[in-house]
């Protein structure tokens, strides 16, 4: 059985409960994915599947990537990403991988790229208190304060927390629960936020 899916994310809204409770959720356009190359144990070493999403018209990918896909002939995608999982009888090279492989219920991890923010300071980025604001403190309010050491190291310490570059990172969501599967429009409905921006690339990957 395949254990994930890509999907683009395509906003938050929310659903009222049986009880009346609002719960609010995430909706994915997931799939459908078709696999595009099947990774093997005996020829790769180990045993995977490299699923496409979004097709996209034949210029907008290069001539190398062209060809890998044409193996498959299921088209050309602008997004590749391999899934690593153990039984891939049930999925043989041009198959699509879609929704159905969740049910309502099950609990998922979801892999995104985060927004980015810029650089910024302290106060932000690590949710530092700040200086003093009494008197004689001028323009040092959101500085970190001291980052310096003794004379031996002499240094600042790597991974020292400073101001820098905040998000556009890989994250990783786990334990989200999903409320409803739409096989007929490729829509998944998640329980809370996921990683990244509307129109946001995601994996979709069930717990082990």
């Amino acid at each position: 059985m395949a254990i994930g899916i890509l999907g683009r994310k395509l906003g938050m809204t929310r659903i009222f409960g049986s009880d009346g409770t609002a719960v609010p959720c995430t909706v994915i356009q997931a799939g459908p994915c078709p696999v595009v190359q099947v990774k093997q144990e005996s020829k790769d070493g180990y045993t995977a599947l490299q699923l496409g999403f979004d097709e996209v018209k034949e210029s907008r990918i290069n001539k190398p990537e062209r060809g890998h896909l044409v193996k498959a002939g299921r088209g050309n995608f602008r997004h590749l990403r391999e899934i690593r999982f153990e039984n891939i009888d049930e999925y043989p090279l041009g198959k699509d991988v879609t929704v159905d492989i969740f049910i309502p219920g099950e609990k998922v991890k979801v892999t995104g790229t985060s927004k980015g923010k810029g650089f910024q300071g302290v106060m932000k980025r690590w949710n530092f208190s700040g200086l003093s604001d009494s008197h004689g403190h001028e323009k040092v309010h959101r500085s970190p304060g001291s980052i310096g050491n003794n004379t031996e190291p002499s240094k600042v310490i790597r991974g020292k927390k400073m101001p820098g570059h905040m998000g556009c990172r890989r994250v990783t969501a786990i334990n989200l629960e999903i409320v409803d599967v739409r096989p007929e429009d490729n829509i998944l409905i998640i329980r809370g936020a996921v990683p990244g921006p509307k129109n946001g690339l995601l994996l979709v990957r069930k717990l082990k």
